[in-house]
């Protein structure tokens, strides 16, 4: 009988030290993450007024590739990419000058201030499925939401 309390605490033991030890899930409610890589964000605001695009269909976004260090997106005319270095531990983030296409459009201006605004973040925020790229501790560049 005494045997068989011990193999049952143990046992209880065990359990309870693997379940402690496991990692919660992407999906857990209070997991905040701050991982902005490997998803796409669509352009909402820039320099604090909400885009609007004479064409909706080619909206501003951007994604961040870790395995090369590089970013591509669209600037709502014109492709860009070009590579970033990135903290997350204290959320700081430089895009590189990169290159881009030339075609002209109707949104060139947004493109612009887009691309700009890229070039000029020196941090980030995230709230939700809300990035915002800053500069120092100025009003925020750009807004952008996960696509």
């Amino acid at each position: 009988m005494k045997k068989s309390f011990i193999y049952f605490c143990s046992l209880l033991l065990i359990i309870c030290i693997a379940s402690c030890m496991s990692k919660p899930t992407a999906s857990t409610p209070s997991e905040k993450t701050t991982d902005i890589t490997g998803k796409t964000w669509k352009l909402t605001e820039i320099n604090g007024q909400p885009i609007q695009l004479k064409n909706p269909k080619s909206n501003p976004y951007f994604k961040l590739n870790m395995s090369d260090m590089r970013y591509e997106g669209h600037g709502g005319c014109n492709g860009v990419s070009g590579t970033f270095e990135i903290k997350q531990d204290v959320m700081r983030i430089k895009f590189n000058q990169g290159m881009s296409t030339m075609i002209a459009c109707e949104d060139l201006e947004t493109e612009h201030a887009f691309t700009q605004a890229l070039l000029a973040a020196d941090n980030y925020s995230v709230n939700g499925n809300t990035l915002t790229l800053n500069k120092a501790r100025m009003a925020p560049l750009a807004k952008f939401v996960l696509q």
